[in-house]
């Protein structure tokens, strides 16, 4: 695909098909035609203060091409920082007062129109991962008229999916929330006439623990889910206030791009979906219980199976994404127990808004298994409220006894990390 664009009269440049689209940031309703277009080295890694100075440089590359690697300054660390001007990246934060750079010791050309993406990190240090805004721009079919929550932090894979969509496609339009809107962006989005919104189940998770109400008044008619594992729950709550809504969950990376997507309502995809070869779409196997991604949206230098890192279970007609392999599987005594399968029946409950399972330390058994929960809100007069017995309980009702949590420590905040995820 060839991202469509206009062309400007008044500057020459070519224009995305979006650049008239609706773009809300900072409280102000604006245009991408009206975001300013800063002038940019190239190639530049910029670490924008703000979401409006992240969209300015989105459409500066979309218009000039630029080599661009887009972050926020949290995400960039000192160490970070000396690799990208290593790798010949002019490094300039990009606020209020402009564009403050820091030359590399050794310039090199540009790769014109070439995107860098940081990944989350989950597998340790983040890394560089190339890409085009073709390349980014994985929603190719005619869109009815939307506008589009954007939580994410400026740069992410899932920021880059809403962003482009908003840049290439008339019609869907943007209201982008800061991290200080966060706990209160169902009022900014229905205010907005916000009427599809993607997030990850953590972030859905605290929506509805903070202000379900809230939720519920925002005209929602797309609901996607990502980023995260995705479990029976979470869907079938955001079903509940959310009836006629469509509700899609998608797998995408950093690596392989936008590879699974789901609209049926339930966790996981199914089965005859895997080692099914359709061309210009991914091809999705499994190898010693991990996801396998042959895609065509990969990034750059990656093509082939790329083994993903997850985890996956398959259970019946379903197949599960469960977690990171390197942190899902507990080895309790010589038996694997999954933290995934453990975290789902937990959010099972209908006292528990949110659940991490972990593996400790133990005498005899080597490791045991434990949680963090916490719980819905419980309503005036409400005495049903679940204690840790009551929990372990629940678990042991569905699970083997090794994979019963020794431990369900109750906390009072769903924790959130600035990728909208919290190490589930």
């Amino acid at each position: 695909m060839t991202v469509a664009t206009t062309r400007s009269a008044a500057s020459g440049h070519p224009e995305p098909a979006g650049v008239d689209n609706r773009v809300v940031v900072g409280g102000a309703a604006l245009t991408w035609r009206s975001l300013p277009l800063p002038t940019l080295p190239d190639p530049v890694a910029v670490l924008a203060h703000s979401a409006v100075h992240a969209l300015t440089a989105a459409r500066q590359h979309a218009v000039h091409g630029t080599e661009l690697l887009l972050s926020t300054a949290s995400r960039v660390d000192a160490a970070m920082r000396t690799e990208l001007l290593e790798a010949g990246f002019t490094v300039g934060v990009l606020d209020d007062d402009g564009l403050r750079l820091h030359a590399p010791a050794r310039p090199r050309a540009a790769d014109p129109g070439r995107l860098w993406l940081l990944t989350s990190g989950s597998t340790g240090r983040p890394k560089r991962v190339g890409h085009t805004l073709d390349t980014l721009t994985t929603v190719r079919a005619e869109q009815p008229d939307r506008t589009w929550l954007c939580p994410y932090a400026p740069g992410t894979y899932a920021w880059w999916q809403v962003v482009t969509l908003s840049l290439t496609q008339p019609g869907q339009h943007l209201v982008v929330v800061e991290p200080d809107e966060l706990d209160d962006w169902p009022t900014v989005a229905a205010a907005h006439g916000v009427d599809a919104a993607s997030g990850t189940p953590t972030f859905w998770r605290r929506t509805l623990y903070r202000d379900a109400a809230a939720l519920a008044r925002v005209p929602l008619r797309q609901i996607t889910l990502g980023g995260e594992p995705v479990d029976q729950a979470i869907l079938d709550q955001l079903r509940e206030v959310f009836p006629t809504a469509r509700i899609s969950w998608i797998y995408a990376s950093s690596e392989v791009g936008a590879s699974i997507v789901v609209h049926d309502g339930r966790a996981g995809f199914p089965v005859d979906w895997l080692d099914r070869e359709t061309p210009g779409r991914p091809t999705l196997s499994v190898r010693d219980d991990e996801l396998v991604v042959t895609s065509p949206y990969h990034g750059a230098g990656l093509a082939g199976p790329i083994r993903t890192g997850d985890r996956v279970q398959v259970l019946d007609d379903r197949v599960l994404i469960t977690g990171r392999l390197d942190s899902d599987e507990i080895n309790v005594g010589g038996s694997k127990v999954s933290a995934g399968v453990v975290r789902g029946v937990l959010t099972g409950h209908p006292a528990v808004a949110w659940a991490r399972v972990t593996g400790r330390r133990a005498p005899v058994l080597g490791r045991m298994v434990v949680a963090e929960v916490v719980l819905t809100p419980a309503g005036p007069g409400d005495t049903n409220v679940p204690d840790e017995g009551a929990l372990v309980r629940w678990c042991a009702d569905q699970l083997p006894e090794h994979a019963v949590p020794r431990r369900i420590r109750v906390l009072t905040e769903i924790p959130v990390k600035e990728t909208l995820k919290s190490d589930v």
